[in-house]
């Protein structure tokens, strides 16, 4: 059995789809599946059993040993929540809890950490594990996954193998629920559709002009193969990484839309909304060497050729991955 916590969300119902690719198909299902909007991108995977999230440790007292791998993927990924109490339990508590069950009953594990833990960059992008302690997140969301990823490094106990992964601005299919938090490709799709035009945030920082803020885009189906790069290696335990390494602008990601919908370029800025504006990461890169180092070597997507085939095969068709 493989766990899949998050299961109903973007990344995890993506991880479902590639360990089914990989004849993997014994998979335990962990989510609040009360939100019947996420429940699509289950449709069609290969899933053993679905467990509620808060029944979830009860079951894996009673099942741990049919147990092969843990991915816990589930979290509150909203960057506009400022209720720390959610994030608490939910991102910190729970998670410390798979970590002393994954101890207990010898469960390797890869869990989600964030990007959004480096701040605003004020100490660069390197996972360097030594430099956790010392970052600044810039919002509850960020501490909640920094505050585990310490918790973590100071644990005289671990997993026999455990990875935390930095996931950076992940986007591709089945990230249609996630409304506000979905990625900007996905709501340049949504917008090019209905007016022909796409809404970028105007800049309010002197040294990037409106349109060149830069971000790490990742593409989900590169996440998922580290991901199962990870379960099948199961050595150099650590705090890693995930994005492409290289910085691209709003501007390069707008534009491949458009090109990926065979539509004229048609770009306005608006005023970066005010409750996020002081709290806006205007540059992120991630260092991926210390992922490359322990083995991984398979080329992540350009931002073209993720963008391309996301818009081709997915949002054009109202597929899931």
């Amino acid at each position: 059995m493989i766990i899949v916590t998050g299961a109903a969300g973007f990344i995890g119902s993506c991880l479902i789809s590639k360990l089914n690719q990989e004849n993997f198909n014994v998979i335990i299902a962990v989510d609040d599946f009360s939100r019947p909007e996420k429940l699509h991108n289950l449709e069609g995977k290969r899933i053993h059993e679905r467990v509620d999230r808060e029944e979830f440790f009860e079951w894996l007292d009673s099942n741990y040993h049919e147990v092969e791998f843990l991915f816990h993927i589930g979290a509150r990924t909203d960057t506009t929540e400022f209720d720390r109490r959610i994030f608490e339990h939910l991102n910190v508590d729970y998670s410390k809890k798979i970590w002393e069950k994954c101890i207990a009953y010898q469960i390797p594990l890869v869990y989600a950490s964030s990007a959004a833990t480096y701040g605003l960059g004020e100490l660069g992008y390197d996972d360097n594990e030594s430099l956790i302690p010392q970052l600044k997140p810039l919002n509850p969301y960020g501490d909640s996954k920094n505050e585990f990823d310490n918790w973590v490094l100071e644990q005289p106990q671990r997993p026999f193998f455990w990875a935390g992964l930095k996931f950076f601005n992940v986007y591709g299919p089945n990230e249609y629920h996630k409304s506000r938090m979905a990625s900007v490709i996905y709501h340049a799709f949504c917008q090019i559709s209905q007016t022909g035009r796409m809404r970028l945030f105007r800049s309010h920082h002197p040294d990037f002009r409106d349109g060149e803020q830069m971000r790490d885009f990742i593409y989900v189906k590169d996440v998922v193969d580290v991901c199962l790069f990870l379960m099948h290696q199961r050595r150099n335990s650590g705090i890693y990484n995930l994005g492409s390494g290289k910085a691209r602008t709003f501007l390069d990601l707008a534009t491949n839309t458009f090109h990926a919908m065979g539509v004229t370029p048609q770009i306005d800025f608006i005023d970066t909304p005010e409750d996020i504006r002081d709290k806006y990461q205007y540059f992120t890169q991630a260092n991926m060497s210390k992922l490359r180092s322990i083995g991984y070597s398979k080329p992540f997507h350009s931002l073209e050729e993720g963008i391309d085939d996301y818009v081709k095969q997915f949002l054009s068709k109202g597929k899931v991955l």
